[in-house]
């Protein structure tokens, strides 16, 4: 880990820290409102994840729903697993996968592979039924895998959208340093200062997988209107200028401002050489949310109607014969 990385980040395009110039408003560095801890649970056909966003109030994570980071395990031969076939209605997901292969199909013809790095974003909108897969070659050999799925929600003029995916190969990911070369930033979805990632988003959010090296700190340009969320994948640190400790498994919830802090330890893990996060912002929707398993709506009466097209097959119905990618 990392799939996507370079030998050497200084040669990357830089991400100014942000500065107060004459004449400018000073900077409002986010505060830490606190530090929660992920639960480890099985999802699927029993694939490990820890749940990032449990015990986190909803105002501070709006427009994010859930995120789960699956893996990192090493199975062995005949060991992978994935999940069987089920709904969506409501929101996008946004699988990052960083070691090891996914294959996916919906009911509505769509499919592919996702690889080391790789993205694959699924717009949901009005619903379909979808697979997610390890290959039969990862089946038999075994290997690692590690990722993430974060669910996105849709505000309520987009949330009956026609299906679609946008897939991001870990080519097309924006990669930048930090302005003295510490960190590794690789911006996956929306703006951080002058560059772009390649994700196209309906509801405004930024997505960036960092690395940060042992005794570096990172502080970058926030929107004010965005939330702030930090996730430790592997390694520990801290975020915020006040320093609040936070490491793998953990989620830092940061307040109002327009820049955002993290830090990583002088020592960090063996298995991983680098402080591993996830920066995810967004713009809250601040709409009525009702959710129910795989449909995220508005009121309890589109989770039921959600509930019965799913049952009435209006969302699709599984193929007669699986045709999943094969690699």
């Amino acid at each position: 880990m990392p799939a996507v990385t370079v030998e050497n980040p200084l040669t990357l395009p830089r991400v100014a820290a942000p500065a107060t110039r004459a004449g400018q408003e000073p900077t409002r560095p986010r505060p830490v409102l606190n530090v929660t801890t992920a639960p480890s649970g099985l999802e699927g056909e029993g694939f490990p994840v820890r749940r990032a966003f449990a015990g986190i109030d909803y105002r501070h994570l709006d427009p994010f729903i859930m995120m789960d980071q699956m893996g990192e395990v090493e199975y062995a031969p005949g060991e992978p697993k994935g999940t069987p076939w089920h709904p969506h209605r409501g929101f996008e997901t946004v699988t990052y996968l960083i070691d090891g292969t996914f294959i996916h199909q919906d009911s509505h013809g769509g499919g592919g592979v996702i690889n080391d790095g790789d993205t694959q974003w699924m717009t949901a909108g009005s619903g379909l039924l979808h697979i997610e897969a390890p290959p039969e070659s990862l089946v038999v050999s075994g290997g690692l895998f590690h990722g993430f799925q974060l669910w996105v929600n849709l505000p309520r003029k987009d949330k009956m959208m026609a299906p679609k995916y946008q897939d991001i190969g870990g080519g097309q990911i924006k990669l930048l340093a930090s302005e003295d070369g510490g960190a590794l930033l690789r911006l996956i979805a929306g703006d951080l200062g002058e560059h772009r990632g390649p994700g196209a988003t309906h509801t405004p959010i930024t997505m960036i997988h960092a690395s940060v090296n042992p005794g570096a700190e990172l502080t970058l340009p926030w929107r004010p209107d965005f939330n702030g969320l930090a996730y430790g994948m592997a390694g520990r640190g801290t975020a915020g200028v006040e320093g609040r400790p936070f490491r793998v498994g953990q989620t830092a919830v940061f307040g109002a401002g327009d820049t955002l802090t993290i830090r990583a330890d002088e020592t960090q893990e063996s298995r991983s050489p680098n402080f591993e996060v996830v920066l995810l912002g967004g713009q809250p929707i601040r709409e009525p949310m009702a959710h129910y398993g795989p449909f995220v709506m508005n009121t309890r009466a589109e989770l039921q109607q959600a509930v019965d097209d799913f049952q009435a097959g209006r969302l699709g119905v599984i193929p007669s014969t699986e045709r999943l990618p094969h690699t």
